[in-house]
């Protein structure tokens, strides 16, 4: 199918007049005529109906816009995708003092080069990023959809990196002067993580974590901040909370904050990249190459029901491009 003429349709329908479409797209009206008499001679409706003012949809045409639309915005991003620094990288992030976002920064110190764009949608909902990732509003988001089979077919999602746990804790705390810490300690407990959201990611994640290792995972009372948790925790001798490692945290220095890693097994929050199965930026591709850098968890590992499984990163970079790897 003519894109141009899909163009043509499109342009007509939203301005209401042929030679209107022709200005803005910078050809005759009788070219615009012709690409969308060819197009309805394809379909084998008719699309418009001429009117005293112009044209106007007819009830086919009406039915085919929304569609016309979609093909044209993705051809558009399919072009802009491959003209190296027409446009900036958009990816979408939890949070600035985040474990993704501490890592596209590490990458963007690698390449100061790379014209990137940092966002974080405010969401709780997974689906929201993956529809904001399927509208081209982004170019990818740092988010996990729990259930992979109810992606959309042009949207895929693949193993970034885990964040290992670590217990944050004040100085009074019973657990404060330990170096490491194993699952079974943190029994009995308060673990605090105020505002955990119904079907967000990591509500199912802690609440898979409280029942395998029997865990007291308060999710009690809204967020108030990250420094309202941290004055509590600084004050408190029995709240603790999970965060992780790579996660940017600053409080005052006589907040004695204590960072103690979880180990045998290591708690593994498990973060995925959802972005375009087609035509993704081609940033994406030395993004995913720089995720593969990062160090993986050598010991045993624990990792909810629902994590996808980290691969190669040439598997990755090759199912990014819609092409198989090579092995042998």
């Amino acid at each position: 199918m003519d894109t141009e003429a899909l163009r043509s349709f499109v342009r007509a329908a939203e301005l209401g007049q042929f030679q209107h479409a022709a200005d803005e797209l910078g050809v005759t009206q009788q070219a615009v005529s012709k690409r969308i008499a060819a197009l309805e001679r394809e379909l084998e409706v008719r699309l418009f109906a001429r009117t005293a003012r112009g044209v106007e949809l007819t009830l086919d045409g009406q039915a085919f816009l929304p569609h016309a639309r979609t093909i044209v915005t993705g051809v558009d991003r399919a072009v802009t995708a491959v003209r190296p620094g027409s446009r900036a990288l958009r990816i979408d992030v939890l949070g600035l003092r985040s474990a993704q976002a501490v890592v596209l920064h590490g990458y963007w110190r690698s390449h100061p080069e790379t014209e990137l764009d940092v966002v974080t949608l405010r969401v709780e909902d997974p689906r929201v990023a993956v529809a904001a990732v399927e509208a081209g509003d982004i170019d990818a988001s740092f988010r996990t959809v729990t259930d992979p089979a109810a992606l959309p077919p042009d949207v895929q999602m693949i193993h970034a990196f885990d964040s290992p746990l670590e217990l944050l804790v004040g100085p009074r705390h019973p657990l404060a002067s330990a170096r490491r810490l194993r699952p079974p300690q943190l029994r009995e407990h308060r673990i605090w993580v105020p505002g955990i959201a119904p079907r967000s990611e990591w509500a199912e994640f802690y609440e898979q974590l409280a029942t395998e290792f029997d865990l007291r995972i308060d999710a009690a009372g809204p967020h108030f901040g990250d420094e309202v948790l941290l004055d509590t925790l600084a004050d408190s001798s029995d709240v603790a909370t999970l965060v992780g490692s790579r996660d940017r945290y600053v409080w005052p220095t006589n907040h004695d904050l204590r960072r103690i890693p979880v180990v045998n097994p290591t708690l593994a929050y498990p973060l995925s990249l959802i972005l375009p199965r087609t035509n993704p930026h081609p940033e994406l591709r030395r993004i995913i190459a720089h995720l593969g850098t990062l160090p993986r968890l050598a010991e045993a590992v624990w990792r909810p029901s629902w994590a996808t499984t980290p691969r190669r990163v040439d598997s990755e970079i090759a199912n990014v491009h819609g092409v198989q790897p090579r092995h042998g």
